[in-house]
């Protein structure tokens, strides 16, 4: 189990999120969604130790990480590939995979593995990361998950501003990633395309937990009513 529990946090004078608590079960898939702005990237960020919380706790395992350096994260399994391209972008693709290579891993099999996750990467290898199209860049900075076979993989926004066809394909190795027993918790503008693969759904709203239930409990009405923050009446 992977919980943020009754976390307070924020920049400056600013508090962004007030009281929030995710649990992510092992081998599942939780999808946080919300409007823009309700912090859920700043859960993120406090759930792989890049920003630490005012108040509450993240704990892995049993293990209270609160506080910790974002590598104590890492070295706990927790991977976060975060909005906008996770990548190096000077570098080649070959050398972001090095990069993405844990100590005592073997290059050669990471690039394997990545380049079997997605084949096209195997193509473009000499090629300047910054140069990639959006959705090669996201499948790059998405195999480091692969690589590094992480048990938690926080995820944020991994579909923003691809064309529908490399949405398919980010989605088929989310749901190949969540098979082998990794846990998900995916932070997602494609609400539909996310709660098809949910095991769980927290909505998060001005900084607060508003709702945490089954993907079954909700309805499309409610879905989106609740993902922008309406107030949804009785049947």
């Amino acid at each position: 189990m992977f919980e943020v529990r009754g976390v307070t946090a924020g920049y400056g004078d600013t508090v962004v999120l007030r009281d929030v608590s995710v649990a992510v079960p092992d081998g599942s898939v939780v999808v946080l969604i919300g409007p823009n702005g309700a912090g859920k990237t700043t859960l993120l960020r406090v759930a792989s130790g890049l920003l630490p919380p005012r108040t509450g706790s993240v704990v892995a395992d049993g293990a209270d990480l609160t506080g910790a350096p974002a590598h104590h994260f890492a070295n706990a399994g927790i991977c976060h590939v975060p909005e906008g391209r996770g990548v190096f972008p000077s570098l080649s693709v070959r050398d972001n995979l090095v990069q993405f290579t844990p100590p005592g891993v073997d290059a050669s099999d990471a690039l394997a593995r990545a380049t079997d996750a997605f084949p096209r990467l195997a193509q473009k290898l000499l090629q300047p990361a910054g140069t990639l199209s959006g959705g090669e860049q996201q499948m790059l900075a998405l195999s480091r998950a692969y690589i590094v076979e992480a048990r938690v993989v926080l995820l944020d926004e991994v579909s923003m501003g691809l064309a529908p066809r490399i949405v398919d394909e980010i989605y088929e190795f989310l749901s190949r990633l969540a098979a082998t027993g990794t846990s998900l918790l995916l932070v997602e503008q494609y609400v539909t395309k996310a709660l098809a693969m949910a095991d769980y759904v927290y909505v998060l709203s001005r900084g607060q937990m508003t709702f945490a239930c089954e993907p079954a409990e909700l309805s499309g009405d409610d879905v989106f009513a609740r993902y922008l923050g309406l107030q949804v009446s009785p049947a």
